[in-house]
């Protein structure tokens, strides 16, 4: 008879501090007794961004904490652990260094077995965490730092098909924020915005449409954004009502070449006939409402199933980490005390690199 397996997860690979007990039952079914996370936005707010010093810091001091109350909420004793989980990469490497080491002194002190797993990956099987999802699926991992469409065919077997050539779109947000003074992080922010704003008023351009194949850019859209904002702008100021419509202009531009590129990758997907044919959309980009939306338009035309995480497991959390390193464990995974914290790990490591790479590897 089948036993169920209880995993412990550690996360700490940018801004959140995250620790997170999942257990599959006998039956096969998931899930999340606890999922703590410890967000850093009061530290780096006054910086326009995430300060890899102090994050480190913070991830310092706070990862055996959040360890407790996630085995407190769960009601689990670590003794009952039967593997621990670890976010070994990529990320900041001060912050994944945190993780990697608290995860280390936790497997040498109960001798549980140690899984590194890689924060995409996360991700990207998140959706078979909160949802009924067979391989292969096509993910769509949207997120402050990638962007890059997958073929899931395992919780180790990743074919990308496609992605950003500069900067994602979670970054794209960021920054348009940071352009218009809006606070950050600035998803959230800009979403706010565009819901009360013109979306047709600024002549934003659909970059690379005019391209063949699903490989995506968002650079020269947040330049296009301060363009606009600058001819808008009058005396160095700028109204309310022109921040909500740049807003909206931005956002729908990013949503139409989200919807574009992922048709285009839903075909390439459907010519290996799958199953069960199904989209997931995972990463903090996700808990766009505007992006969900357009892409579950994509999904009613072609008649494939649509996915999508509940928007706080969308974000940077631990539940998803020991959801993959379960999967893992699943399929033979143990890693040694050798574990190394690596700043870069792309999924598919058998594809060149999209944004080069160098002493430290593939970046994506």
């Amino acid at each position: 008879m089948a036993q169920s397996i209880t995993l412990l997860g550690l996360e700490s690979s940018c801004d959140d501090t995250a620790a997170a007990v999942v257990r599959r039952g006998a039956d096969g079914h998931a899930e999340v007794l606890s999922n703590i996370v410890v967000g850093q936005n009061d530290l780096h707010k006054a910086f326009g961004g995430v300060v890899p010093e102090i994050a480190a810091r913070a991830h310092a001091e706070k990862i055996d904490l959040c360890v407790e109350q996630a085995l407190a909420a769960a009601d689990v004793p670590l003794t009952d652990i039967d593997a621990i989980a670890v976010t070994a990469g990529p990320g900041l490497i001060g912050g994944v260094m945190s993780g990697v080491m608290c995860a280390k002194g936790l497997s040498a002190a109960t001798g549980k077995p140690l899984i590194g797993v890689n924060h995409l990956a996360g991700h990207a099987l998140t959706p078979r965490l909160t949802g009924e999802l067979n391989y292969p699926y096509l993910m769509l991992l949207v997120s402050g730092g990638h962007c890059q469409f997958l073929i899931a065919r395992g919780p180790n077997d990743f074919s990308r098909i496609g992605g950003t050539i500069d900067d994602a779109p979670g970054e794209a947000f960021d920054k348009t924020a940071r352009l218009l003074g809006l606070a950050q992080p600035g998803g959230p922010a800009v979403q706010a915005e565009a819901e009360q704003g013109d979306s047709k008023r600024f002549k934003f351009p659909r970059p690379m449409l005019d391209r063949a194949g699903c490989d995506m850019s968002f650079s020269g859209l947040k330049t296009a954004v301060l363009r606009a904002r600058n001819e808008t702008m009058q005396k160095n100021t700028i109204r309310r009502q022109d921040v909500r419509d740049l807003c909206a202009g931005f956002q729908a531009a990013v949503v139409d070449v989200l919807i574009e590129k992922t048709r285009r990758a839903m075909t390439l997907y459907l010519d290996e006939n799958p199953a069960k044919p199904a989209l997931a959309v995972a990463g903090g980009v996700a808990a766009n409402t505007a992006i969900r939306a357009g892409l579950e338009s994509v999904t009613n035309e072609l008649d494939v199933q649509f996915t999508a995480p509940p928007l706080a497991l969308c974000t940077d959390n631990a539940a998803m980490i020991a959801y993959a390193g379960l999967e893992l464990f699943e399929a033979g995974r143990r890693n040694g005390m050798d574990l190394s914290a690596r700043p870069r790990w792309p999924l598919d490591t058998s594809s060149a690199p999209m944004l080069g790479s160098g002493k430290k590897g593939a970046k994506a």
